[in-house]
């Protein structure tokens, strides 16, 4: 496979004795990359420890509020700020993307509302990050299961916002945990979406683990579409391992991807 894989570091962080122990691990198993929810997560500590590793960061959450988000005007200015601030960090340490958030619905407001009002905020900030080369991710949630009243959760409003926004650095993270849950048609999504897709993220379905037999998805399948279609992005690992030895989750996971 020609993608590259990362894995999302507060769910591993404990996995072995200490960072240097985690990322060598990780960089000895094949991957590029790990990646961080906040940037909290991803302190300074961190950053050094998987790049004396031999890791990148491939991604990290660009602004608080998956309930309050860009469909909502009172939080612009602090988004934007936000966006700001991550986007600069995410050029000075050399990460391709930071995740954005839709929000809630609000109620009086329809999702083609939502999504113009979220469309209206991007295009103030994707000037920089076409400046700084940085995507700006949008994350597709489900809001069934994990976020109730998402107002991001089909492929389709994802990609309808990107063409709105009309900036090359201005995509969507495919969340396949998120999209099965919603939507399904996994594989048809993907091709479909492929020209907007920035990073996407996996796990398991039902239970959000480990990606192997006790689930729905074959993600060989999805692993070879996404080869296939041209993706070159990250395919970023965010699954809870059912089992105490996580490196061994984390081993099997790239596994799975690598071909």
């Amino acid at each position: 496979m020609s993608f590259k894989q990362s894995f999302c570091f507060p769910i591993f962080k404990n996995a072995a004795p200490s960072l240097d122990e985690l990322f060598a691990s990780a960089a000895e198993f094949g991957y590029p990359a790990t990646e961080f929810w906040g940037w909290d997560d991803g302190s300074d500590a961190a950053v050094d420890a998987a790049h004396r590793a031999g890791l990148e960061i491939a991604s990290f959450t660009g602004h608080d509020g998956i309930q309050s988000g860009l469909n909502d005007v009172a939080q612009h200015d602090r988004i934007l700020l936000e966006l700001e601030i991550s986007l600069r960090m995410a050029e000075k340490i050399r990460c391709p993307g930071v995740i954005c958030f839709a929000g809630e619905r609000i109620t009086g407001q329809s999702d083609y509302e939502g999504m113009v009002v979220a469309a209206t905020a991007l295009r103030k900030i994707a000037p920089l990050a076409e400046e700084l080369g940085v995507n700006l991710n949008l994350e597709i949630l489900n809001s069934r299961v994990d976020h109730f009243n998402y107002v991001g959760d089909t492929v389709e409003w994802g990609t309808a916002f990107c063409e709105m926004v009309q900036s090359p650095r201005v995509k969507i993270l495919f969340d396949i945990y998120h999209v099965q849950i919603m939507q399904g048609d996994v594989i048809r999504r993907l091709r479909a979406a492929m020209p907007h897709i920035g990073h996407v993220h996996t796990a398991g379905n039902p239970g959000r683990n480990e990606m192997d037999d006790t689930q729905e998805l074959n993600y060989r399948g999805i692993a070879a579409a996404l080869n296939a279609a041209g993706y070159r992005g990250y395919v970023g690992h965010e699954f809870f391992p059912k089992g105490s030895d996580k490196l061994a989750a984390l081993k099997d996971a790239f596994n799975l991807f690598a071909g």
